[in-house]
This record gives structure tokens, C-alpha cells and sequence, in this order.
């Protein structure tokens, strides 16, 4: 079990803790982030009493000492951009008061690693809290306004402690410099789709003969009055516009990709199957033209939707057979693999085998159904092998609808004992998030097939005599972590 400290590393996050005249609490609270985060950036907004002497009498962190108070927004700006300069993907912010509780970071970090690049906001747990009235009044009237505006409803838009990706910061330029500039990020966030999840935590509000407050409500509200009508007259302008395009271009893409894909497969790659078939030309060159088209599709895909990107350090051409195994994500999966090389041959669910679509030129291309079961389709894949084919298999069985690592069957392992030949594992991140199981609109995101070192089978042998099921795990382990690693250095871009 790793701690929040390494994730935090991993996946390149920061923290950072603007303050202003907190000199009772600003060290307590680094002294408990630090528990959690290794990397506390702490942005000293002008403070006039004893707070630069605790900062600088505390070890371990990175401090931006401004010299005038500037503001929360113009403090947060130059905390996201030291931030950056500093190679970090990820930021959370909290405040010095200790209003929040560090030890809820975790609770931030687990939220991010489900849905990375997304704002992670700690809705505080209001409930029998000690708040004063215009607390409440500026929290509900913020809230409102950011729904008008966004058409999005959330309970805690006032919330300091939140985890940003700093690379989909929107608006960062036109912040303003005090308070609203937390709301203004949302706002802007939103408007670019950049989602914004809610997670429970902790709050902790002193008595109220203890408190320090920089709020002024007659000018504050004057100024966020003013900010939220701008707003608002800029989400007619430009938000609207920016999700209205967004969603049809999400549409037309999926819209045309399904067009391009039902003519080619119908029209173009069937009729060519079936000419090669009349001609008994065999099936190399149905593979070839699968090999042709799925490059197509993938070059199509790159240029309109997502960045796909095929990693193969070890410089693997195929030419030698091999049981490749793959996390299953995405009908999406087969298109990569096909790319990579035409002496490739699937085993495959009876839906594919069987489909309407695209069934005959898979069964012409001598993809199998794996509901035959491994010992009666040995001999055909015998066969495969034997003529230079690799024998691609989802050791899964199925597309995981989280992209999460399932269980592992051994029909994978089994074949390559049987056949005495390599596995070649293949490591796929993003292909189950651009075109999710069930999913009716493909999305934008990065996809990467990472081609991992072919595991020889004497390798296997002389690593223990182990069973088919102990294999089957150990592989599984093995890709959740590579899987865990290639999330971690995706999520940063």
C-alpha cells in the first residue's frame, strides 16, 4: 500500500496554501499537509504580522513572499504559476486558517486518479456548522449565479480546498484578484468542459471571538454583484457558444466515424474479402487490407479526436509469433492492435464473430470465437502460428467499463504452454475513456498503446513451475501496476 505522499508524487501534485495574517495557524497547518504532500507551496500575500518569520523558520516548503497584500486570486495565480515552472500537473489549494483539514487530501487524490484532469472540489460538510449569516448568504448567492451561468448545480462553490489541473486552467489570465477568483475558475473551467466533481470533507470553523476574517461584505458583495453580471453576460456571448460547439463536434465526429466506418466496412472491406475469397487467394490479404484500414482509422482518429500514441522502445516488428495479451477497454482495441501489423489473428466474443457488420470478414480472416473453447481451437491456432500469425487474446474476457484491470482468464497462458511460444504484453491507457463501454459519443483524450518486452517462453519456464492460475495472476499484478504507471505519466499532460 503506497501513501498519499507517493501518489502525490506520482502523478505530479502539489500543494499550495495562500495566506495572509494567519500567524495562529498557518504552521500547524503546513506541518499536517506535509504528512500528506511533499511538495507545499506557501504564498505569504503581503502579510503584516509574524507570518513571514514562521514561513521562514519552516522547513521543507517553497515560499512566495509578495510584498503587498494583492489578494487571494492574485495570490492563487502566482501559486498555479510557480506551480507549473516547477513541472507540477496538479494543484490543490486549501487555506491557512484551518478551516480545512489536510489529513482529507487523500480524499482529493482518490478522486483525481477516477477522473483525472477534472476540478476536485472538497464540498464541505456544512451541516451544524457555526457559520454567520453573510457566510451563508454568499455561499447560496454564489452558488445561484454559477448555476445560471454554467447551468451546472453544485452545493459548495465558496470552497477554498480543491484540486485543479493546472494544464486546464481556464481564465487564469482574467482572474481577478480576491475572492470571486475561485468562482471565476469554475466558471471558465466549465465553460471548456472541464468537469467539476464534488467529494464530502471535514471543515472545522473556530469560535467565532477567534476567527480572521478578511471579508468586507458592503465592497465584497458590491464587487462580486458586478463580476456575476459580467458573467452572465459573457455566458450568452461565449459560454454558450463553447458548449454548443463542443457538443456538436462531439456528435459529428461520432456521427461521420460511424458513417466511415459502416461504408468501409460494407462497401469497400467486405467486397474486397470476398473477391480474395472467390480468387482463393488466401488470407493474408484480407489481414493486409484490415492492417491498411485500421491505420486509416487510427490516423483519422488523431487528426479529429485524440492523440494517439504507440510506444515500442523495444523496437518489436512482429515477425516472430506470439500470444499478445491486452486490457480490453474499448471496441477500440482492436483497431490499435490491427495497425501495428497484419499477421495478427483475435480471438473474439460470438457478438464480433458473429455481426452482421463485419462478421464475414472476420470469420474470412480466420479470427476465432472464443466460446469454442481453448482445447478445441488449439489445432486451428497451431496453424496460425505455425504460418507466422500472432494470436491476439483479452485475457480479461471483456471491456471494463471503469478501464480498471480485471480478472484474468488462462486461456492466454495456457495456449503459449501448449505451443511453446512467447507473450508479448501490450499496455493500453485511454481507448475505453475516448469511446467508453456502453458509451454513445466518442470523447477527447490521449490514447497510449505502450508494447511492452516479448517474455520469451524459456524465461517463463526457468522463473518456477508454476500453474496456468498462478501465471494468469502474476500477469495480472504485473499490469496493474504498469497500467497504475502509465495513468500516472498520461494524466499529467
Amino acid at each position: 500500500m503506497i501513501s498519499s505522499r507517493q501518489v502525490m508524487q506520482q502523478r505530479g501534485i502539489c500543494v499550495i496554501i495562500p495566506t495572509y495574517n494567519n500567524g495562529k495557524t498557518v504552521v500547524d497547518v503546513i506541518e499536517r499537509t506535509q504528512k500528506q504532500c511533499a511538495d507545499v507551496i506557501v504564498v505569504n500575500d503581503g502579510s503584516t504580522d509574524n507570518t513571514p518569520t514562521l514561513l521562514h523558520h519552516t522547513a521543507g516548503i517553497t515560499i512566495i513572499d509578495r510584498e503587498r497584500n494583492e489578494g487571494k486570486g492574485a495570490a492563487l495565480k502566482h501559486g498555479f504559476r510557480k506551480a507549473v515552472e516547477m513541472g507540477f500537473a496538479y494543484a490543490i489549494t486549501l487555506d491557512a486558517d484551518g478551516q480545512h483539514f489536510p489529513e482529507d487530501i487523500p480524499l482529493l487524490i482518490e478522486a483525481n486518479v477516477k477522473h483525472p484532469h477534472s476540478i476536485i472540489m472538497g464540498q464541505r460538510m456544512l451541516e451544524g456548522a457555526d457559520r454567520s449569516g453573510g457566510s451563508k448568504f454568499a455561499n447560496a448567492f454564489s452558488n445561484f449565479w454559477f448555476c445560471v451561468q454554467t447551468f451546472h448545480y453544485l452545493a459548495d462553490t465558496q470552497t477554498g480546498f480543491r484540486l485543479y489541473p493546472l494544464h486546464r486552467l481556464k481564465g487564469l489570465s482574467l482572474l481577478t484578484s480576491r475572492y470571486e477568483a475561485e468562482l471565476e475558475l469554475l466558471v471558465f473551467s466549465s465553460w471548456h468542459g472541464v468537469d467539476i466533481i464534488p467529494v464530502d470533507v471535514k471543515v472545522y470553523y473556530p469560535p467565532r471571538n477567534e476567527r480572521v476574517s478578511h471579508f468586507r461584505p458592503i465592497p465584497d458583495f458590491t464587487r462580486i454583484t458586478i463580476l456575476n453580471t459580467f458573467l452572465c453576460m459573457l455566458a450568452v456571448v461565449y459560454g454558450l457558444p463553447c458548449a454548443i460547439y463542443r457538443v456538436l463536434y462531439i456528435a459529428l465526429f461520432t456521427i461521420v466515424s460511424l458513417i466511415v466506418y459502416l461504408v468501409g466496412a460494407l462497401l469497400v472491406i467486405t467486397p474486397y474479402t470476398a473477391a480474395v475469397k472467390c480468387l482463393k487467394k488466401g488470407t493474408l490479404p484480407v489481414h493486409k487490407i484490415l492492417h491498411i484500414s485500421a491505420r486509416f482509422a487510427t490516423a483519422v482518429l488523431q487528426i479529429f479526436c485524440s492523440k494517439v500514441i504507440i510506444r515500442n522502445k523495444h523496437c518489436e516488428d512482429f515477425t516472430k509469433p506470439a500470444v499478445i495479451i491486452c486490457n480490453h477497454q474499448s471496441h477500440l482495441d482492436l483497431i490499435l492492435q490491427m495497425g501495428l501489423t497484419s499477421k495478427i489473428v483475435f480471438l473474439t466474443n460470438d457478438w464480433v464473430w458473429k455481426s452482421p457488420f463485419f462478421g464475414y470478414v472476420i470469420r474470412n480472416a480466420e479470427y476465432l470465437p472464443a466460446s469454442e473453447g481453448i482445447d478445441q481451437l488449439l489445432p486451428k491456432i497451431k496453424s496460425l502460428v505455425e504460418r507466422g500469425y500472432c494470436i491476439s487474446i483479452f485475457p480479461e474476457g471483456t471491456r471494463s467499463t471503469d478501464c480498471s484491470i480485471g480478472r484474468f482468464h488462462k486461456g492466454a497462458f495456457h495456449i503459449a504452454k501448449e505451443l511453446g511460444i512467447d507473450v508479448l504484453p501490450l499496455v493500453l491507457y485511454g481507448a475505453g475513456k475516448v469511446l467508453p463501454k456502453n458509451g454513445v459519443y466518442m470523447r477527447r483524450q490521449t490514447i497510449c498503446l505502450d508494447i511492452d518486452r516479448r517474455i520469451p517462453y524459456i524465461h517463463r519456464e526457468e522463473a518456477g513451475m508454476l500453474t496456468i492460475r498462478e501465471e494468469s495472476n502474476r500477469f495480472r499484478k504485473y499490469y496493474r501496476q504498469r497500467y497504475a504507471e502509465l495513468c500516472n505519466e498520461m494524466e499529467k499532460i
